[in-house]
């Protein structure tokens, strides 16, 4: 891929994801649509096999938010409790094991 095209995706890219940050959210997807219609275009082979496992790859998105979520919970619970240094002494002997 030339420069200019690597430069055009993660610019556009970034600048998508910045924009979606801060609120702007039809423009952060229309610069994020940009960087991947060129990057497909490029490699329209690859998105094709992305686009086939979909369904497997939000599958294990959500179960990592979903335990990330329980450890939150979990450490919120034990800060509350023991304060913040014996919270973090517990869970990490508990995910040590």
């Amino acid at each position: 891929m030339p420069n200019w095209k690597k430069a055009l995706v993660i610019g556009s890219l970034s600048a998508g994801a910045l924009m979606l940050i801060k609120g702007k959210r039809p423009a952060g997807v229309i610069c994020a649509t940009v960087g991947l219609a060129v990057l497909a275009a490029e490699y329209p082979e690859r998105f094709e096999s992305m686009w086939e496992n979909a369904p497997e790859y939000l599958a294990r998105g959500t179960q990592i938010f979903t335990t990330l979520s329980r450890l939150a919970e979990r450490f919120a619970d034990e800060a509350e409790r023991r304060g913040i240094s014996g919270a973090i002494r517990e869970i990490g002997s508990e995910y040590a094991s």
